[in-house]
């Protein structure tokens, strides 16, 4: 079992002149920590628009700053949005590369589409297509890392002609690639392609065997076929996380925040906004109560609490557990204090056998992975005489100052 951390980066209202300064600060300075306990993975999601609920734009920017701070824990592009309307793949191939480079081959890279109507209609992105838009530009991300040169492309959603993306990433063939999940139809997508699945839904251990059952079946099945260039055997879900010796007090600290997580996310899909104007905090604070009970919130408890259930997951067949921490309005303190209490007593009941039950698992899957990647329909290469030669400038003169 593997831990890590979400980042939407979530800001409710009211905001001062410095609040997204003190966001960044304290976020970075939970991570650091992270890093210190041995929290293996920091995920950051991408965002556009989506005020109060996730000012987590750049998370490019973002993660490159905590490969800086950081020595050991992964940086995880929680999503990439890989459209091209959002981004062109040469430039989230070169993104991705670069992370990789700064921080010594400690990038995952997950995929994402959007959601929200915010988002996809600000970069005219039609609802119908994003599935299909954003793994056509996946697949193609991936080659970009790996061809020297890569031969060009002519799809539905961009086309590009011959180029050397660089730079190529420190990680072979690329870094892991993961793609967001919040039912159990994404998750078998994520399996037919061979990428990780971030399950970003709150599940119970019983759904999320369900889930897990549903993943490894198909990924050990002929139906997997790597969208990539090599298959990540890969299943994280999201949990809660406030942790104290008093489970009242954990409760307490979190509720509010996991809550709004909830509420937010589905407040952006079905309801009306006015950009600018957004009241998230106000209209989930009105609703608080009668509407939104406050019990039974998985991972919100003491540390016993949170053993248990990630012993509940881990038997369930999931690799990694996702805290969800920074949400609504909780405090700085009270999640470093939770994270060094997960440091404290509850990672060493995993920690210690961890490496061997990942060695055993990719033994398993090893031959099932060699067939998938055998089913895979590579880009073909060009020869040297095929690469396409670029013609010097009309305006060639420019460049040089007559004397």
């Amino acid at each position: 079992m593997k831990f890590g951390m979400l980042y939407e980066l979530q800001l409710p209202k009211p905001w001062d002149e410095e609040a997204e300064l003190r966001l960044i600060e304290e976020a970075t300075e939970q991570i650091v920590l992270a890093d210190k306990i041995g929290i293996d993975h920091a995920w950051a999601v991408e965002h556009h628009f989506l005020e109060e609920y996730s000012h987590c734009s750049a998370s490019d920017v973002f993660l490159a700053s905590l490969a800086a701070k950081t020595e050991r824990i992964r940086i995880g592009l929680g999503i990439r949005q890989v459209i091209p309307n959002y981004n062109h793949p040469s430039r989230t191939a070169e993104t991705v590369a670069m992370l990789d480079l700064i921080s010594r081959g400690r990038v995952e890279f997950g995929i994402g589409e959007g959601a929200t109507r915010l988002e996809l209609r600000g970069y005219e992105i039609d609802a119908r297509r994003k599935r299909e838009l954003s793994l056509e530009a996946a697949e193609q991300v991936a080659n970009m890392m790996v061809m020297e040169p890569y031969p060009g492309f002519e799809g539905e959603g961009f086309s590009m002609p011959c180029r050397n993306v660089v730079p190529k990433p420190m990680q072979k063939p690329h870094p892991p690639m993961w793609i967001a999940c919040t039912n159990r139809s994404t998750i078998e997508v994520a399996a037919r392609n061979g990428l990780g699945a971030l399950a970003f839904s709150f599940v119970d251990p019983d759904e999320a065997k369900t889930w897990a059952n549903t993943y490894y079946d198909i990924i050990k099945s002929e139906e997997c076929v790597p969208l990539g260039h090599t298959v990540n055997a890969n299943l994280a879900m999201v949990a809660g996380f406030s942790l104290h010796q008093d489970a009242n007090e954990a409760m307490r600290r979190g509720i509010d925040g996991f809550q709004f997580f909830r509420y937010a996310i589905n407040a952006l899909v079905a309801n009306e906004t006015r950009p600018g104007r957004s009241n998230l905090w106000g209209e989930y604070e009105e609703l608080r109560g009668p509407d939104l009970p406050t019990i039974g919130a998985p991972g919100i408890g003491t540390p016993e609490d949170y053993t248990a259930l990630v012993k509940e997951f881990e038997a369930a067949g999931v690799d990694q557990v996702i805290f969800l921490q920074q949400g609504g309005k909780n405090r700085h303190q009270d999640i470093c204090e939770s994270l060094e209490l997960f440091g404290e007593e509850v990672l060493p009941h995993f920690a210690p056998h961890r490496d061997q039950r990942v060695a055993e698992k990719d033994a398993e899957l090893a031959p099932f992975i060699e067939a998938a990647l055998q089913r895979k329909q590579w880009m073909a290469p060009l020869t040297d005489e095929e690469i396409p030669v670029v013609p010097p400038s009309q305006a060639r003169e420019a460049f040089y100052v007559k004397s």
